[in-house]
């Protein structure tokens, strides 16, 4: 019985198997078809029906290399590069051989370079010599794609070098401009000072001048010379004043003084004269 059994789950296994198997190939298939077909339209140039095909071939089988390749090869004739490349990508994952990694690698790298990006390129065509280092398409293509890198570092370079000196220069010139303004506002601010200050001065010079002058606007010095001129013609005019034919008491008193002075002269000529004619007694005893 247990035999029996054992037979059974073997028989059942295997026709499971087969019929697995079975769907794979009719997957396979199908597959191919769509990769077939896709390639006719390739060849009719409808590129847009080919890529329908070819996806289809894809969704029947997940890892069909030809459908992969050819899709990348179909977007890549259409000019989507970065379509053709992932596709391409795809096709050299999954290829198992050495001649479909070569030609994947070798398609992306040409992509790559029409691309404008070399640098990528080269990674591209040395993947491709590594799995056919006999191809000498692919060493030339790797030989522009190197070269065509270097300029574009070198370009690169000099465009940096560019922006650098640009934006040196833009900060030069932007350092000389806050200088500018900064000597600008403090001109300007000197300029004010001065104005202010001379303003001061013009009031500090008005008050004073206020301050010399009286509460009729003349100046104080020139009035007080007015009142001491006044005060002395005042007294001068408060003075008796000599009547024509008349002498002052100034001059009767000079003529007082000097007659007063002749008569004592007289005086004491009279008194010398006087002297001169007395005998002096002497006291000595012979």
């Amino acid at each position: 019985m247990k035999h029996l059994i054992t037979l059974l789950v073997l028989f059942v296994s295997f026709f499971s198997f087969s019929q697995e198997e079975e769907a794979q190939l009719q997957a396979l298939k199908k597959s191919n078809d769509f990769v077939y077909e896709g390639n006719n339209l390739v060849n009719e140039d409808d590129y847009v029906s080919a890529e329908m095909e070819y996806r289809k071939a894809i969704s029947e089988n997940p890892n069909s290399i030809a459908g992969a390749y050819n899709l990348g090869n179909a977007y890549y004739t259409k000019g989507s590069f970065d379509e053709a490349v992932f596709r391409l990508q795809q096709a050299a994952t999954t290829a198992t051989s050495k001649s479909e990694k070569h030609k994947a690698f070798h398609n992306i790298g040409t992509i790559l370079m029409k691309g404008k990006k070399c640098k990528e390129a080269v990674e591209a065509f040395k993947s491709a010599l590594r799995n056919n280092p006999t191809d000498d398409e692919t060493r030339y293509n790797l030989a522009l794609a190197k070269d065509c890198a270097k300029q574009q570092e070198d370009q690169n370079k000099d465009d940096q070098n560019k922006d650098d000196k640009k934006d040196k220069n833009e900060d030069q010139k932007d350092e000389k401009d806050n200088k500018d303004n900064k000597e600008d506002k403090e001109n300007k601010d000197k300029g004010d000072e001065n104005k202010d200050d001379k303003k001061d001065e013009g009031d500090k010079d008005k008050k004073e001048g206020d301050d010399k002058k009286d509460d009729e606007g003349k100046p104080k010095d020139e009035k007080e010379d007015e009142g001491k001129d006044g005060d002395k013609d005042k007294k001068e005019q408060q003075q008796p004043q000599p009547q024509p034919g008349q002498l002052s008491p100034q001059q009767i008193k000079n003529l007082l003084e000097a007659m007063n002075n002749q008569e004592q002269a007289v005086q004491e000529k009279m008194n010398a004269e006087k002297v001169k004619g007395v005998k002096v007694k002497t006291d000595k005893d012979w």
